[in-house]
């Protein structure tokens, strides 16, 4: 559906995206999972035609992605991170415009407008201003605008930003039965939970590269351990956290040790340890890797602004 030959895309002295290159097949959920800065959105902004690259190719269901020929977004709707909609308008009138810029008249129109506020659930608000809405509405209501002319691809920009938790399930399940449905779905978020709970493959972008890219399971294998163990940070168990170090990596925080082992540590040693201390099995919580731990893995722990 969409490729990305060699992308790459500055902004005077900063390389936004630096030679990507990848390949979103027709029906995935694709998740790109970054920190803040990391080309996210400059990768979304030239997938959509808005923005040209300095060197590469994007191409769209076979037309190549860019601002001098529109064609292609035709078979594309965009969930821009900023919420895009007319506040002193009403959700109805909202959509009309939308609609129209997609050549939607009539009763087309009128029968996209219907079902779209009946899925987000606002048709009983259809004649309110959009200023008045909450901003869960709102990004709901900015969810369907991208999709009344029934688009092929979907572009995600972080569209839960500032959304309650019950407007963020109801836009997780409506965009899940998209894609059931058959609907192509780029979705690009830093929050972790979002990724794993939403997408079928994830790509980690970093300073404009894509240093992961695979199913939930395939980025696990990328870390050096294959289990964590967590246990509370006190007098009791400091003796067994000195005892870690060279066996994989401990990290403190928030009153708790989490050790993660080198692949060939035997955890039965971890224990045999444990219980030479003295110290009872109701402390210890193994747990499965998770994608925060790869994130974290691949792009470091410094902040980001």
């Amino acid at each position: 559906m969409l490729s990305l030959r060699s992308v790459t895309k500055r902004y005077g002295a900063l390389t936004a995206l630096d030679g990507v290159s990848l390949d979103i097949a027709r029906g995935e959920f694709f998740g790109l999972l970054g920190p803040n800065g990391a080309g996210k959105s400059t990768l979304m902004a030239l997938a959509a035609g808005l923005r040209s690259p300095d060197a590469g190719t994007l191409t769209l269901d076979g037309g190549v992605v860019t601002p001098a020929d529109p064609r292609t977004r035709t078979s594309l709707g965009l969930v821009p991170q900023s919420i895009a909609l007319y506040e002193e308008l009403s959700a109805d009138q909202n959509l009309r415009i939308f609609g129209a810029l997609y050549g939607l008249r009539g009763a087309q129109l009128r029968r996209r407008i219907d079902e779209a506020l009946a899925a987000v659930q606002l048709t009983d608000r259809r004649r309110d201003p959009v200023k008045t809405f909450s901003g869960g509405m709102q990004r709901r209501l900015n969810l369907v605008a991208a999709l009344l002319h029934q688009p092929k691809l979907l572009l995600c920009d972080e569209p839960t930003v500032g959304v309650d938790p019950q407007s963020r399930n109801a836009i997780f399940d409506y965009l899940t039965a998209l894609n059931r449905a058959g609907l192509t779905i780029i979705y690009s978020t830093h929050y972790m939970e979002e990724a794993t709970r939403l997408c079928s493959r994830i790509g980690i972008i970093d300073h404009g590269r894509i240093p992961a890219l695979g199913t939930l399971d395939e980025l696990l294998t990328r870390l050096p351990f294959e289990e964590e163990i967590s246990f509370p940070a006190t007098p009791e168990t400091a003796p067994l956290a000195a005892l870690l170090g060279a066996d994989g990596t401990l990290v403190s925080a928030d009153g708790r040790h989490r050790f993660q082992p080198r692949a060939d540590f035997r955890l039965s040693a971890f224990y045999t340890r444990a219980e030479a201390l003295g110290l009872p099995p109701r402390l210890f919580t193994a747990a499965r890797p998770t994608l925060e731990a790869v994130f974290l893995h691949l792009t470091g722990r410094n902040l980001r602004e």
